[in-house]
């Protein structure tokens, strides 16, 4: 058992090697703040196409509405066709890490090129009065933890956003959005004795790697997994000890699961 498993970790544990070392200090950068992802999807409209041209992203925790705005790291700039994010289908905007507390007030900041296809097939721009200079805003008041995914979804409500200028053949960008923050993720945490001695932890969801990481003077945390059960693999460096694994750990939303201190043996 303890060479079939080595040799079928193996390679999955060379590559988390070098993302473990390559990310060390980002990782340690990003102690005691809270991940979040900010993701977009639509209630449909009655057009061909509705693409938003998205440049940044922006939080406040504050409660003025004109002084401090921070950009989340992690953007994916770009022209996003709404009408694609129907029946619960959503696209990341962002990933970031930020400071525990309440976030009171999000902002997409849009760029010039917004417009709609009709159902002719006429492409036409879309005009955004505010959206361009001061950004979309939109209220939340949600509570986040240092340690926890949480995931803000975006829901764009295209038929109530978009406004026909009389008789004009225009269109208007009135944004109306939806938002809601969920706790995605939870953490997993433990000890591994002898604390001497340097550990792999490699988390598996079935046959899948899904995170890995070392421990240091015996602890490991994991963050930022989705709710499931899990089975952690114990790979120690020196080879004179045995392999170990725990199956059945539980993940559950917003929370950190404590793991039993696994005793390695020779």
């Amino acid at each position: 058992m303890k060479l079939s498993l080595r040799n079928l970790l193996s390679g999955t544990l060379v590559l988390a090697g070098m993302l473990f070392l390559a990310s060390c200090s980002k990782s340690d950068n990003n102690s005691g703040k809270a991940r979040l992802q900010v993701a977009l999807t639509d209630d449909p409209g009655d057009f061909k196409a509705v693409y938003i041209d998205i440049q940044d992203v922006n939080i406040n925790y504050s409660d003025s509405d004109d002084n401090g705005w921070q950009p989340l790291t992690g953007i994916r700039k770009g022209k996003y066709n709404l009408l694609d994010l129907v029946n619960g289908k959503d696209t990341l905007l962002a990933d970031a890490y930020i400071n525990s507390g309440v976030v009171k007030e999000i902002r997409l900041v849009l760029g010039d090129n917004n417009y709609v296809v009709t159902n002719s097939g006429e492409t036409i721009p879309l005009q955004t009065p505010s959206g361009q200079s001061s950004g979309v805003k939109l209220k939340l008041n949600s509570e986040v933890t240092a340690d926890i995914l949480y995931k803000l979804v975006l829901d764009f409500d295209v038929a109530k956003s978009i406004h026909e200028a009389g008789n004009s053949g225009k269109y208007l960008l009135k944004p109306v959005i939806r938002g809601f923050m969920e706790a995605t993720g939870g953490n997993i945490k433990g000890a591994v004795l002898p604390d001497s001695v340097l550990t792999a932890v490699v988390v598996l969801n079935g046959a899948d790697t899904v995170a890995s990481t070392y421990t240091a003077a015996g602890a490991y945390v994991i963050k930022g997994l989705a709710a499931g059960s899990y089975a952690l693999h114990f790979i120690p460096t020196d080879t004179t000890f045995n392999t170990a694994v725990k199956t059945g750990v539980q993940v559950s939303l917003g929370q950190v699961t404590t793991v039993d201190t696994v005793r390695l043996v020779k």
